[in-house]
């Protein structure tokens, strides 16, 4: 069975804004998303699509340049719905590993869909979730 990762919002955000304070976590983000070539390896859920259109209005870009971004991400992963399992799931997570509810709901969505590997800078790096998801921080090293 071949691996499947999980993309966290900020991943996708940072790959988009280029600043000159972020400039090295840009690039990395950007390095990261390149290495990508199945998409049906890659999954995202309905809240990673969310969380990333608002980042960008709260940024004031321009809001068809948002969708137009949106799309291209959504073409290039699997987008994965949010389902009452996966809110089930959640509870037990943030019991379990005190996250807040929306990271509660990324690790769960991640772990619904199948993925070992989950990309976010908001988790502890290399954490292991459930003996089966490891978290990895790519900017760890920006």
């Amino acid at each position: 069975m071949k691996d499947k990762f999980f993309i966290d919002t900020n991943i996708f955000v940072y790959a988009f804004l280029n600043s000159k304070k972020e400039y090295l976590k840009h690039t990395a983000a950007q390095n990261l998303l390149k290495n990508f070539d199945d998409k049906n390896s890659v999954i995202i859920s309905t809240q990673v699509c969310s969380e990333y259109y608002s980042a960008l209005l709260k940024n004031k870009i321009n809001d068809t340049v948002i969708q137009e971004s949106l799309k291209k991400i959504i073409d290039n992963c699997s987008v994965k719905p949010i389902k009452k399992s996966t809110i089930i799931t959640l509870f037990n997570i943030k019991k379990r590993y005190k996250y807040s509810y929306w990271d509660s709901l990324i690790l769960a969505s991640t772990i619904e869909n199948n993925c070992t590997i989950l990309y976010s800078e908001d988790m502890q790096h290399n954490q292991i979730i459930e003996n089966k998801l490891k978290i990895i921080n790519p900017f760890i090293n920006t």
